[in-house]
C-alpha cells in the first residue's frame, strides 16, 4: 500500500519510470539455472525504495517527503517572527505546568481536536493560495467557480483576483464539516488530498478553484474515512444552489486527476497531523491547554496500570514485545504536557 511501485496505485505524472519498470524490453538469455534467474530478480525492498526525486514531486505519498503548505509557510513565518521580535506585546502567553496544576493538550494523532484541525488546515490552504507558485498554471475547468458556481448569485468579475483571508477559508470548511459531521481526522485527508492533486494534476489552487478544490476532497475524503460516508445527494442540501450532477461529475474528474489513488498511508497521516502542529505554533495558534481534572487523572493512572500489567505478563510469556494498545477500546489518550 502506498508504493509506487504498485500494480494498484498509479504514480505521479511528474516522476520518472523505475528503471526496473517490466515495460522494458527483456533479452532471455539461454540455459540459465534457477539460482541465477533468483539472482536476477528484483528484491520487494529495492521496488520499496523510493529516490529524493520521486520524493520531492510526492509530498502526499511519501512519509519522509516535506509538505508542501509548510514550505509556503517559511516566508511569512519568518517576517511574523520578527514583528514578533520587535513588538511583543501582542504574542500570546503559553500555558505552564507547575508542581499544583498539570496542564494537558487534548489533542492526539489518533484523535485530533475538530475545531482546531479545521483552523491549521484553514491556514495551510491560506499559504498554498497566497504564496503559489505561478498566476496561472494549468486550468481545470471543473475547479472553476465562473463555469460552475456554487450559489445562484452572480459571480464577480474579479472573482479569480483577490485572495481569500484565512477566516473566509476557514467559515466554508467548518459549515461543510459541521453540517455533515465530519472528523478531524477527514480534515487532515482532505489537505492530503488536495497536496497530491496539485502534485498529480500539475495545477494551482487560487481564488477562483478553491472552494470547488476543497469540496471535492472533502468529498473524496469523508467518503474513504468515515464508515457512513455523506452521499453527494447531501452536499447538496448543504450548498443548496449545487445540482448532483455537478457533484458527481466533481467527483469522478477529482478522482482521473488523483489517478484514483485514494490511499493515505499511516505514515503520512501522521506527518501532516505534526507538520500541521508545527504551523500552529509559528503561526501563534496553540491548541486548547486544560488543567488536569482528579477524573482525568484517575484515567491516565488506571491507563497506565493496565498497560504495566500487560507488560509484565508479557514477559511472564516469554514475548519480548511491550503489550499491545488494541485491548484498550474506548480509552482516550491525553499526554501531559510538562514544562
Amino acid at each position: 500500500m502506498g508504493s509506487t511501485s504498485s500494480c494498484c496505485v498509479s504514480s505521479s505524472p511528474k516522476l520518472r519510470r523505475n528503471a526496473h519498470s517490466r515495460l522494458e524490453s527483456h533479452n532471455p538469455e539461454p540455459e540459465l539455472s534457477r539460482e541465477d534467474t533468483g539472482c536476477n530478480l528484483q528484491h520487494i525492498s529495492d521496488r520499496e525504495n523510493v529516490d529524493e526525486l520521486n520524493m520531492a514531486y510526492n509530498p502526499s505519498d511519501h512519509p519522509q517527503a516535506s509538505t508542501i503548505f509548510l514550505s509556503k509557510s517559511q516566508p511569512d513565518v519568518r517576517e511574523k517572527r520578527k514583528s514578533l521580535f520587535i513588538n511583543h506585546h501582542g504574542s500570546r502567553r503559553r500555558k505552564h505546568s507547575s508542581c499544583s496544576t498539570i496542564f494537558l493538550d487534548d489533542n492526539t494523532v489518533s484523535q485530533p481536536n475538530l475545531k482546531f484541525t479545521i483552523k491549521c488546515v484553514s491556514l495551510a490552504i491560506y499559504y498554498h493560495i497566497k504564496n503559489r507558485y505561478t498566476d496561472g498554471g494549468m486550468q481545470q475547468d471543473i475547479f472553476d467557480e465562473k463555469l460552475h458556481p456554487l450559489s445562484k448569485s452572480e459571480v464577480p468579475s474579479d472573482y479569480d483576483k483577490h485572495n481569500p483571508e484565512q477566516k473566509q477559508i476557514y467559515r466554508f470548511v467548518r459549515t461543510l464539516f459541521s453540517a455533515a459531521q465530519l472528523t478531524a481526522e477527514c480534515a487532515i485527508v482532505t489537505l492530503v488530498y488536495v497536496e497530491r492533486l496539485l502534485t498529480y494534476a500539475d495545477i494551482d489552487i487560487g481564488p477562483g478553484n478553491w472552494k470547488r478544490m476543497l469540496l471535492g476532497a472533502i468529498l473524496l475524503a469523508s467518503k474513504v474515512w468515515d464508515d457512513q460516508a455523506v452521499w453527494n445527494v447531501d452536499y447538496c442540501q448543504i450548498l443548496k444552489d449545487i445540482t448532483v450532477e455537478d457533484m458527481n461529475e466533481l467527483e469522478r474528474q477529482f478522482l482521473e486527476l488523483l489517478q484514483f489513488n485514494i490511499n493515505v498511508p499511516s505514515s503520512v497521516y501522521a506527518k501532516y497531523y505534526f507538520d500541521l502542529r508545527s504551523l500552529s505554533a509559528t503561526n501563534n495558534l496553540s491548541f486548547p491547554l486544560e488543567p488536569l481534572s482528579q477524573d482525568k487523572a484517575q484515567q491516565l493512572e488506571a491507563i497506565s496500570r493496565l498497560c504495566d500489567d500487560k507488560y509484565k505478563d508479557a514477559r511472564r510469556a516469554g514475548k519480548k514485545r511491550s503489550a499491545s494498545v488494541d485491548n484498550l477500546v474506548g480509552v482516550r489518550w491525553v499526554p501531559a504536557i510538562l514544562s
